[in-house]
């Protein structure tokens, strides 16, 4: 019998595989949607409102379409993520309901599923990143490791998401409007540096968003050379709120599974 690591890639392929069946471009939809909204918001941030002039202003001399998109591909993970990790137990309602399937590897199929389109962007990120003519730096191997600090938040919200909406279906749409939210709250479109004046103490309470640190480190990576252990603070508040979204989400799964079946 397969080990829980064998099992998880096994069901993460079916899972990414079958999503897509029916559908004559198959996979390919996966890659468009995300494709399309990079090309849109280069669009109309750099070539309409021309933000590049702001930026340079504030020392942040990185191509839009370059920086925007190093925002865009960690995020498109987490908000997949969220919403696939969130719909384990639903989907998979007729394992739930066997007794000799251990259900508390759903989410984390359901996140390793969506991780092949954000391994594929991740490519993408880093042949732009050549073909704007940027140097090789060591800084961007901590690439895959800030996509382990996605998977390590996302998988402790799964938990608590995906046993919630079995009882309270209306979580998806709380958590489709928070997403939409938190993309602005990042932040993704902007960088804290344009918080000057009076809105400059705001700059804290951005850096509190978890996502901020993932975010931030992808474009460090890439751009600035920065690496993680030199976010000081943030490290230690980021792998705590992990261990905390983990720590309640294992244990509102426990305290709700053996009602699943019934519910299902």
């Amino acid at each position: 019998m397969k080990g829980k690591k064998g099992l998880v890639w096994t069901l993460a392929k079916n899972d990414f595989k079958t999503r897509y069946a029916g559908s004559y471009l198959g996979i390919v939809w996966a890659l468009v949607q995300p494709l399309v909204t990079v090309a849109l918001y280069y669009f109309v941030f750099e070539l309409v409102f021309d933000t590049r002039s702001q930026r340079l202003a504030e020392g942040i001399d990185v191509q839009y379409v370059l920086w925007l998109t190093a925002g865009l591909v960690p995020w498109f993970y987490f908000s997949e993520g969220m919403m696939q990790g969130m719909q384990a137990f639903l989907q998979y309602s007729y394992l739930v309901k066997k007794v000799v399937f251990e259900i508390g590897l759903l989410p984390r199929v359901k996140l390793a599923a969506c991780a092949f389109v954000h391994v594929f962007f991740m490519l993408v990120l880093v042949v732009m990143y050549f073909c704007y003519g940027y140097r090789p730096s060591l800084s961007i191997l901590q690439l895959p490791y800030y996509s382990l600090c996605l998977f390590c938040l996302l998988l402790g919200l799964s938990y608590i998401t995906a046993s919630v909406v079995i009882f309270f279906r209306d979580l998806q749409q709380i958590v489709n409007i928070l997403l939409q939210i938190g993309m602005w709250a990042t932040p993704i479109l902007w960088d804290l540096s344009f918080l000057k004046g009076k809105w400059e103490g705001l700059r804290i309470v951005f850096k509190l968003n978890p996502l901020y640190y993932v975010v931030n480190g992808y474009r460090e990576s890439l751009f600035f050379g920065g690496w993680f252990w030199q976010q000081g603070w943030i490290n230690i508040y980021f792998w705590a709120v992990c261990a905390l979204f983990y720590f309640l989400g294992r244990r509102i799964y426990k305290r709700l599974k053996p009602h699943f079946a019934d519910v299902l």
